[in-house]
């Protein structure tokens, strides 16, 4: 990811891309939590039992564009033409 070492001799750009990812990475994955903490709460008063189920579909879809964010990085990457740098993470992963 960004903070990884081998990252520091890339462009300003590419740093600044990976940057950008990952805080919105990290900005869904925080609702997401956020939305399941509250939900929760709201699951305590019968009044609040409906809103509280929304939010629990809310923080369920937030986790599923989490995988979205970084295969969109990827299809940047690639098409920025830094093939060299997926295939990196490629062999890092098996």
């Amino acid at each position: 990811m960004i903070f990884e070492p081998q990252h520091g001799h890339q462009s300003p750009a590419l740093r600044r891309c990976y940057a950008l990812y990952e805080i919105a990475y990290t900005a869904v994955d925080f609702s997401a939590a956020l939305s399941f903490i509250v939900g929760s709460i709201m699951f305590f008063s019968e009044d609040w039992m409906v809103p509280g189920t929304w939010l629990f579909l809310v923080g369920s879809i937030l986790f599923a564009c989490k995988p979205s964010i970084r295969l969109w990085r990827e299809i940047h990457l690639f098409a920025s033409g830094k093939v060299d740098i997926l295939a990196s993470r490629v062999s890092k992963d098996r």
